[in-house]
């Protein structure tokens, strides 16, 4: 088994390799055909034997899914699905004693139409106290909602209730909105990071963390072709508010408080899309969120010159707030890059189903992308089946569709299912060792995912589970690995990336349609494909020792 990290305490996050379990669709041990709590527990050697830092759980509160968990009905407990406050203490305790750091999702912008407190305030009537906690407001004098602003996942962004006022939803209705304005709600979320770092939860990942503040002006947003935009202009009534850092930094202190504690450091990262890396660092200034991920290297195509800009902007922005780099090429709301990287860039992040896509090429630029993002200064994260190099399911029958986007978009948007099918553990066929005996998992896994079982690539020493083992080993021994800097080869021929790092590492990644010559004087210390005659393929990656 693997070795816990070495790396210091007290700074562990700043390089940290994170791995991402959606509970629902990671392991399943009591055969329901839904991933629980004690599923995961039982397959922490492997991510220990997997070489990653730490997990990040998302969300497994109580919660009726209608949006994957992001609609939460009680922060304090465990959805009797997944299992117990009593196994996410077990699964701490098993996590920390292999060397493995918890993280778990805070979604604070909004909660279950099923919370307590949205149902005292739907019970309580116009211009109660329990309104207050959240967007309350009557119609417009035409009777149109408050604002024209845009739900998520289609359709408006307010929903009307039997007594005529509106409610605010940024995402599915039934999701409302807190009101950040009110010192109830600043004090809720106080007590419930405490609660969770009490229990021992090394750090939250928050859920759009640029969206809790609003302009209580209720401006509406400017239109695009006629409908209201979605994009995250400056200035925007609801996005990126002034007042969101507010909230950050009374979060910092609250961590900040358990710094001398033995377990060290309780830790943020921040899901917030924004562009450009400007933006993006006021989030992870001193005193307010420690990392955020960067989803500019998601969004950019297969291009050398592309990637060297996001790379710069990205890690100089970052830099110059003194906060590391945090890479991400897959999550549970995106299309699987081994799919992106099989399409034609224009269309990588287009809806399912529709895009002509090569799986094999997608497969090598996934191999080469995996190996570029672990060589990164900064942090990374991994999404579960991201070792196993799993494509995209795009054509799971419409009745079995649950993202709120399809039913929201009046069945046009698939939404984000096809990344959130349950992993293939072992066997030749479905379930896949995803849970005891032969019933199926909430989502239908492919027929021919058998050669993409842990287990089946477990013994295959070419695999892409061995990338990855291989690759977090690596990047666990190298002193010039995880944070730091690098520094641009500038000899590298058009459509590569090469670039070194002290002491003694270079990383060079042939985007290019042809193979390379590898610099003089290196040993190669892995390399995403087999060299020919000496030379790097395209779509490939190596790891150097200079």
């Amino acid at each position: 088994m693997t070795e816990p990290s070495t790396r210091p305490v007290d700074d562990w996050w700043r390089s940290a390799v994170v791995y991402q379990v959606y509970p629902r669709s990671f392991s399943d041990a009591n055969g329901d055909g839904t991933g629980d709590v004690t599923g995961i527990r039982a397959r922490l050697p492997y991510l220990a034997d997997l070489g990653v830092d730490a997990i990040w759980i998302s969300p497994w509160y109580p919660s009726p899914l209608l949006d994957g968990g992001y609609d939460v009905a009680d922060y304090r407990d465990i959805n009797p699905m997944f299992g117990t406050l009593a196994d996410a203490d077990a699964l701490i305790e098993e996590a920390h004693a292999l060397g493995l750091r918890i993280l778990i999702d805070l979604v604070p912008n909004h909660c279950s139409w099923e919370h307590p407190w949205f149902k005292a305030a739907l019970a309580a009537g116009k211009g109660s106290p329990e309104r207050d906690r959240f967007w309350f407001r009557d119609s417009l004098p035409d009777g149109r909602p408050p604002t024209n602003w845009p739900g998520a996942f289609g359709g408006p962004a307010w929903q009307q209730i039997d007594d005529g006022q509106w409610y605010l939803h940024l995402f599915d209705i039934s999701q409302p909105d807190w009101n950040w304005d009110h010192p109830d709600v600043i004090a809720e979320f106080d007590s419930i990071l405490r609660f969770w770092f009490d229990r021992g939860v090394d750090g939250f990942r928050i859920d759009v963390a640029d969206s809790m503040a609003k302009d209580p002006a209720l401006p509406d947003v400017p239109l695009h072709n006629g409908q209201p935009t979605h994009e995250k202009f400056v200035g925007h009534p609801y996005y990126d508010q002034p007042g969101v850092h507010l909230i950050h930094q009374r979060w910092r202190a609250i961590a900040d408080e358990y710094a001398d504690t033995p377990q060290g450091p309780r830790v943020f990262v921040a899901e917030a899309w924004l562009s450009p890396a400007e933006r993006l660092a006021q989030y992870v200034r001193p005193h307010e969120l420690h990392s955020a991920f960067n989803f500019d290297v998601l969004q950019c195509p297969w291009d050398a010159k592309a990637l060297r800009d996001v790379i710069d902007h990205t890690t100089e922005n970052l830099w110059a707030v003194g906060a590391p780099a945090t890479w991400v090429l897959s999550n549970h709301d995106t299309i699987r890059h081994r799919t992106r990287y099989g399409r034609d860039q224009r269309e990588a992040l287009a809806a399912a189903g529709i895009v002509s896509t090569d799986l094999e090429i997608g497969l090598r630029r996934a191999r080469a992308a995996a190996l570029l993002e672990l060589a990164l200064p900064g942090g990374a994260y991994v999404y579960q089946g991201d070792e196993l190099g799993l494509p995209e399911v795009e054509d799971l029958p419409e009745e079995v569709l649950d993202d709120p986007s399809w039913e929201r978009s009046g069945h046009t948007v698939r939404g984000r299912d096809g990344c959130r099918v349950p992993m293939p553990w072992s066997g030749s066929e479905p379930p896949y060792g995803f849970g005891p005996g032969e019933g199926q998992p909430w989502l239908p896994q492919p027929a021919d995912w058998a050669p993409l079982t842990a287990e089946a690539e477990a013994s295959d020493p070419e695999s892409h589970l061995a990338l990855y083992r291989a690759a977090l080993r690596i990047r666990r021994e190298q002193e010039a690995l995880g944070e730091g800097r690098m520094t641009w080869d500038e000899d590298a021929p058009a459509g590569v990336l090469s670039f070194t790092r002290d002491p003694g590492f270079r990383c060079v990644v042939n985007l290019g349609e042809q193979p390379i010559e590898l610099p003089d004087s290196t040993e190669v210390l892995l390399s995403s494909e087999p060299l020919v005659d000496g030379r790097l393929p395209a779509d490939a990656s190596v790891w150097l020792q200079v």
